[in-house]
């Protein structure tokens, strides 16, 4: 998922300390650092900043989750 978040931030031109403010001003308590964990794939998102992003971004929640499918092997 962390690579879906980079490409949302990167395709809307906007650093990780912009989205962080915003995200704040929305009432979503998140610093950068914690923002880039998110990306790193080292810490799983909140559906509270999901929720904010996909109206950040104008997006699908489909979007955040592209590619990770698994396979129904089982």
């Amino acid at each position: 998922m962390g690579d879906n978040l980079k490409r949302l931030r990167l395709d809307h031109n906007i650093s990780q300390e912009k989205l962080c403010a915003e995200l704040q001003r929305r009432g979503c308590d998140i610093g950068r650092t914690t923002y880039a964990k998110y990306e790193a794939g080292q810490l799983n998102i909140r559906a509270s900043v999901l929720i904010e992003l996909r109206q950040i971004y104008g997006c699908e929640y489909d979007d955040f989750f592209r590619g990770l499918e698994r396979s129904s092997d089982s």
